[in-house]
């Protein structure tokens, strides 16, 4: 990406391994397994350098592990928007890259599996809150055809819990692949 270089455009697709992490020394969950798919621009502003805004569909959450001798895993389903800024170092056939930036996320949808048993996630005073915040980091290398591999995590700094008794954040681990054209 070189400062006279155009916008290209990517989406990249995988894996996610979302957890909850908690503040009254309860830890965390455990992670789940989870998606993303994520649309993005890249705007060349100098040698090397781009920002990347994107739309992304994220799959955030974790396992709460046994309760009751039964497994309970939550799903939240986001509607993420990521600025990134991104750093490109030339590396054989291509570009190692690494990046980071804030996130903002609405939540659009989540349910709650216990055993068999499934129920949708209440969002609001009582449940969990819908907007999130936070930095993404990420780290790949995409090769001069395009095509990409990458690795990320993202680092919730806003309260979901709409309980009160403490807070709840989420946490991201990522991997996946893309195109960008």
């Amino acid at each position: 990406a070189g400062a006279q270089a155009q916008v290209s455009y990517g989406i990249k697709a995988g894996l996610n391994l979302p957890k909850i992490a908690f503040s009254d020394n309860n830890g965390s969950t455990s992670t789940s397994t989870n998606f993303y798919l994520t649309g993005y621009a890249d705007l060349p502003v100098a040698p090397s350098f781009s920002i990347q805004p994107g739309l992304s569909l994220q799959g955030k959450g974790g396992k709460w592990g046994e309760v009751n001798n039964t497994d309970v895993t939550t799903n939240l389903m986001y509607l993420e928007v990521p600025v990134n800024a991104v750093y490109y170092i030339p590396a054989g056939a291509g570009n190692v890259f690494i990046g980071a930036g804030p996130y903002a996320a609405y939540g659009i949808s989540g349910k709650t599996k216990a055993g068999d048993i499934k129920e949708d996630v209440k969002w609001g005073d009582n449940g969990y809150k819908r907007f999130d915040a936070g930095i993404n980091t990420m780290l790949g290398y995409k090769l001069s055809n395009g095509f990409l591999i990458n690795g990320g995590y993202s680092f919730g700094l806003t309260d979901m819990s709409g309980s009160g008794n403490g807070s709840a954040k989420n946490r991201v681990l990522s991997f996946g692949v893309g195109f960008q054209f």
